[in-house]
């Protein structure tokens, strides 16, 4: 269980490192406001899922469960080529734990690069040329008074150019930042609901040890059983907050420092197309050649930028897919499978059985004490504190389930656990300061408190098991992936293409400039633009 959840949630963080939780699940909210502490005054029969907690337990189930069958997952988006097998096309779908898969990611990214390189290698060559050789190319004499007006006009466009797409990479980093963050906060508000899920269950196993009406207790062996469950849930609920502590602080460190890198490439770049271009137009040649050296790395910077954008782009997009089609097919063998290893039939069934046999051991203890203390009239000379017990028998409580563990109805003399607080209420008794009853009931308020307290720990066991059984049957995960994709995943890859045509507006038109910057600086002395 603990390595499993550890699990669960370093992927989740995973996800939302490359897709970069938004409240909790309405389960989540609506358990929230009602407190543990009205379950144990008895004010109300609630309790938070605790029905899965007994998931260690060995009990019997289904002995074959056919094998699922096997889906690669987003095979059509990820068909591509595999650079680490010599380009040869990738047919093995979204898998993280496969370096392959990486690798064909990696290749849409190569445009960028491929870009970067090639203007790094030829804009310097053309700058040495320039410079070195004397083979300076700049605006003569010769041209015409229309040639100078456009050239000037054409590196007014470049300059706006790289001037909006500073402001799209600005306003594309920003929001996917938000969004990004947003999204690790749903995945952490997720996990929040599993710690906080298991610390209940814990809770209310310590609460189920301490019930004692009138020397009736549970089963030392079911103590014993409690103990070693409690051990194992508290053992998973504080891994699964340590994994996420970790796996978020790293996450945020990596979104800032993109956002910082982002932020200042968009600031530098945005004063150097305009000091460039001022430079350029008034003909400061020694000055406008720091700006060009500059620019030339500059682009080369933002080529890689982009072509990682590019990379993280399909990333998102072949998760989103991924997640979508796990979550439709809930049955099949995926890569997915290794990673979030969904416990089978069998594995939930014999959750279901112990839980059955625990909510049983409590409802013998009330009953027990119902038959014994509550419903027998005492001798004079009994030592107890139920004398003067008058009025009709109180109803025992009804146990859901047969001694085979079936689902059987309550009778009509039995009281259910639902309403066994609400109907034993009638029957308690007003007591004098020696504990006896002075007026018509059967139960002393301190029996009754005792009762219920026992009642709500079966109630919580009985009513409220979907929540743990999701994380052993990966509903929760699956719902938890129905929500990124429906929710977070457009977002994120809208945010991320703004990003990438900012990136890509800002290489091209610094790169435009830088030509027509050399042309500016070297036109001769006097000439003007206009």
């Amino acid at each position: 269980m603990k390595l499993f959840i550890s699990k669960i949630v370093f992927f989740l963080l995973v996800f939302t490192s490359l897709a970069a939780i938004s409240a909790g699940s309405p389960i989540f909210q609506r358990w929230r406001s009602r407190t543990f502490q009205k379950l144990i005054l008895g004010e109300e029969n609630l309790g938070p899922w605790a029905t899965g907690l007994l998931q260690f337990a060995q009990a019997p189930g289904p002995a074959y469960r056919a094998p699922p069958d096997t889906l690669v997952l987003a095979a059509k988006r990820t068909n591509r080529p595999d650079i680490l097998r010599g380009f040869k096309r990738y047919r093995g779908g979204w898998d993280i734990s496969n370096k392959h898969y990486w690798a064909s990611v990696g290749f849409t990214g190569a445009a960028g690069f491929l870009l970067a390189a090639l203007w790094f290698v030829s804009f310097g060559f053309g700058l040495v040329v320039h410079y070195c050789c004397k083979c300076r190319i700049s605006i003569t004499d010769k041209g015409t008074r229309n040639s100078h007006r456009i050239c000037f006009i054409l590196l007014l466009v470049f300059t706006c150019a790289a001037a909006v797409g500073c402001i799209l990479l600005s306003v594309g980093q920003d929001k996917f930042h938000d969004e990004a963050l947003h999204t690790l906060h749903y995945v952490l508000n997720q996990s929040d609901y599993t710690v906080q899920t298991l610390r209940n269950v814990t809770a209310f196993l310590s609460l189920a040890k301490t019930i004692n009406v009138n020397e009736v207790i549970l089963p030392s062996d079911v103590k014993d059983e409690i103990d070693k469950l409690n051990w194992d849930l508290n053992a998973a609920a504080n891994t699964l907050t340590e994994k996420s502590a970790e796996s978020s602080g790293k996450i945020r460190k990596v979104f800032n420092a993109v956002r910082s890198t982002l932020i200042a490439v968009a600031a530098v770049m945005l004063l150097l197309s305009v000091i460039g271009l001022l430079l350029s137009v008034l003909g400061h040649q020694h000055a406008i050649l720091i700006f060009i050296l500059s620019g030339w790395l500059l682009v080369a910077i933002t080529f890689i930028l982009c072509g990682i954008f590019v990379i993280l782009n399909h990333a998102i997009s072949d998760t989103c897919v991924a997640m979508e089609e796990w979550v439709d097919n809930p049955r099949a063998e995926t890569a997915l499978s290794s990673i979030l290893p969904c416990v089978d039939q069998e594995t939930t069934n014999k959750t279901l059985f112990q839980s059955k046999q625990v909510i049983l051991q409590i409802v013998n203890v009330v009953n027990t004490a119902i038959y014994t203390f509550v419903d027998t009239d005492p001798p004079p000379e009994s030592t107890f504190n139920y004398r003067n017990q008058t009025g009709p028998l109180m109803p025992p409580l009804c146990s859901p389930f047969d001694s085979e563990m079936h689902d059987r109805p309550c009778q009509p003399q039995e009281v259910s656990i639902a309403n066994a607080s609400s109907v034993w209420q009638k029957y308690t008794c007003t007591v004098s300061a020696s504990g006896l009853c002075t007026s018509v009931g059967r139960v002393t308020p301190e029996l009754y408190a005792k009762l219920v307290a026992a009642v709500n720990v079966s109630y919580a066991l009985d009513h409220y098991a979907p929540p743990l059984l999701s994380f052993q049957n990966c509903n929760f995960v699956r719902e938890t992936f129905r929500n990124i994709t429906s929710n977070y995943c457009s977002p994120l890859e809208h945010h991320v293409q703004m990003v990438n045509a900012g990136l890509g507006l800002i290489a091209v038109g610094v790169m435009l400039c830088l030509m027509l910057w050399i042309l500016y600086a070297n036109r001769p002395k006097g000439r003007q633009c206009l």
